[in-house]
Formats: C-alpha cells, structure tokens, sequence
C-alpha cells in the first residue's frame, strides 16, 4: 500500500494493536519490507527497512513472553514453560495473529512480493518489527510493550491456558475451523485384547488424518491425536 493515506492506515492499525505511536516513522519503518527499500532507495535514500526492527522485536518478545509465562504457570515445569513460549513465539502463531488485524495489507512490498503479503514469513517478521518498534516509541518501556504483546496475542495465550489443562483439542479446533470453511471430525474405534483394551482415534480435516493416537479412554486417545495434529502444523514440538 502507499502512505498517500497514511493517516487513516496507521489509525486503523494502531487501533487493532492497541498503541498510538508518537513517532510514526517508527511504524512505517517496521512496515517496510526490504524488497521496497531496494526498488525504492534511488529516489528515497533515506527509506529503511524493517530489518533492524525485526531484530530487536524478536529480542523483546521473546523476554516479555518468558517472562509473562513464569509469573503466570508457577506450577509449569520447564519443560511445559519451553513448549508455551515456543508456541507463542514462533512463525506461525505470529502470522496467525498477524492476519487477525490484516498487517499484510499495510505492508509496503516491492513489486515482487506483492501477491505474498499473506505469507506466514513476511508476516511473522513484520509482527516483530512492529513490537520493536512499540519497544522504541514508548521510549523502551517494557510495561507498555508488554502490554501490546499480551492484547496481540491474547487468542495465542488462551491456548497455552488450554494446552496446560492438556486440551489439544479445543486449540486444534480454534485453529482450522477459525473461518468457518473447514470441518474437523474425531474417529475413535477400540482395539487390542479384551483384558488390555485401548482407543484409538483419527483427527480428520476435512477428509484428510492429520492426527492419530491412543489412550485407555476415548477421550485421551483424541486429545493425543489432536496434539499430533498441532505438531504437523508446528504449533507445538515433540518432547
């Protein structure tokens, strides 16, 4: 997009981000992709990209998630503390979050890589420029930073609530059926010997298994396939 309408495009995302920058340069330096910079840099050599951003927004976040997670799971284990934040900070979770106020429309891209304003890469590395730059402008306020982090992430965040209850299907179902589009179903069947009996249970998308597991109960082989489908989707990793 162009900054022509600059004013309306920033208010619009400021809103969805819940911070009003002071200093706007910071913003539409967090929106601009590299590809722009280099198409661009003849006529306007002053023009940056978001890359430093991205650096020091990754930086950020990942000590304001860290840091949010060990006051907020006091009984959580280490191990359940790794798998939280490398959910919440990982690609996909930040492009997830990304398209829910639609930053890929504010991108400035080069001519190139506009029809991938939607990719989860430029997506997750423009959500991190963003809270750099937030960083910055509120004069390296950790508090409010702090603030803006846990609001864009806040659906992210229920799901490490879920996931500590172990309910990997209600975040498998929060995550495909989001749009309404897909149909996700649980087929479960028992199996082994009568004195050893166990369930076995498919995840479907659609018409697809994209997870599989066992448990002694029906509901537990389910919450397993389930877990296995949010590892093909990288939302978590296998311990």
């Amino acid at each position: 997009m162009s900054f022509s309408s600059e004013s309306t495009a920033v208010c619009v995302l400021e809103e969805s981000i819940g911070y009003h920058f002071e200093d706007e340069a910071y913003l539409r330096t967090a929106l601009t992709h590299t590809s722009y910079v280099n198409e661009n840099k003849a006529k306007n050599p002053l023009v940056r990209s978001s890359e430093r951003l991205e650096f020091l927004g990754d930086s950020v976040l990942g000590l304001t998630v860290s840091t949010y997670l060990y006051e907020t799971f006091p009984e959580s284990s280490e191990g359940e503390l790794s798998e939280y934040r490398q959910h919440l900070v990982c690609e996909a979770t930040l492009a997830h979050a990304a398209m829910r106020f639609s930053l890929g429309d504010y991108l400035l891209l080069g001519q190139g890589e506009q029809g991938n304003r939607n990719r989860s890469s430029l997506l997750a590395d423009a959500m991190e420029a963003v809270i750099g730059a937030v960083y910055l402008d509120s004069h390296k306020n950790g508090e409010v930073t702090r603030e803006v982090i846990l609001r864009v992430l806040s659906e992210e965040i229920a799901y490490c609530r879920n996931l500590r209850g172990g309910d990997y299907k209600t975040r498998l179902l929060q995550l495909v059926q989001g749009d309404g589009t897909d149909i996700l179903t649980f087929e479960s069947k028992e199996t082994g010997p009568a004195h050893d009996r166990m369930f076995e249970a498919f995840a479907r998308l659609n018409s697809n298994v994209i997870g599989h597991g066992f448990g002694k109960k029906k509901k537990e082989a389910e919450q397993n396939a389930a877990k296995e489908a949010l590892m093909l989707f990288g939302m978590i990793q296998d311990n």
